[in-house]
């Protein structure tokens, strides 16, 4: 993979899109629009809690090849400030834009609260495997009756396996609601197109690049 074209975009920009992140349902809400949200540096993954129990083995090299040939030019997936919009070799008709992975603090059923990772599963993944920490983007006091879609892995980490493909019925997250979890969505694509694109390795909505 090559970066034929790089365009940066500051942190502020950032946080200020996705305070106007929309639920796919209730009308289009806006959970993130005023409570906390920050981006932090260098976390561990250790202390972040997936809700989906798997990875697929061409999305996490994917993460791996796209900050290789970002390292190139000064640019660290795995520490970014801000976000970028990138072209590469793989889609030189596409702009993608890259951002830290959107991680909610979230009440579980059993009282806990953990560091949900919303968005970003396979760059986390892609870190820990380099057992190299992450900047996330973190946001806190999510309205009650606008939760994550799906729950935490009562596992954690242990509970994720690396697949090649997924197999026809796979359950990739245990829903809050099961027969309406789009609703719970948060809508992306809608502030920062093509973030949640399929692009032939993951479904869209499980992972961003």
């Amino acid at each position: 993979m090559k970066i034929l074209a790089m365009e940066p975009f500051t942190i502020d920009f950032l946080l200020s899109q996705l305070r106007k992140t929309r639920l796919q349902g209730f009308h289009g809400a806006q959970p993130y629009a005023n409570i906390p949200i920050q981006l932090v540096h260098a976390l561990d993954t250790d202390v972040l809690t997936p809700a989906q129990n798997f990875v697929l083995t061409s999305g996490v090299e994917k993460m791996l090849q796209l900050r290789a040939a970002l390292l190139v030019r000064g640019v660290d997936i795995f520490a970014l400030s801000g976000g970028i919009r990138v072209i590469t070799s793989d889609a030189p008709s596409e702009q993608i834009p890259v951002i830290p992975p959107i991680v909610e603090e979230s009440c579980e059923r059993d009282g806990r609260t953990v560091l949900l990772i919303n968005d970003g599963m396979h760059r986390c993944y892609a870190a820990r495997s380099l057992r190299l920490s992450i900047s996330v983007v973190i946001v806190r006091n999510v309205p009650i009756e606008y939760p994550y879609y799906a729950y935490a892995l009562d596992g954690g980490w242990s509970k994720v396996t690396a697949i090649e493909k997924l197999p026809d019925g796979y359950q990739r997250k245990e829903y809050r609601n099961p027969r309406n979890y789009k609703a719970l969505f948060r809508d992306f694509n809608s502030i920062f197109p093509g973030v949640q694109k399929d692009r032939g390795f993951v479904d869209p909505g499980d992972i961003t690049t």
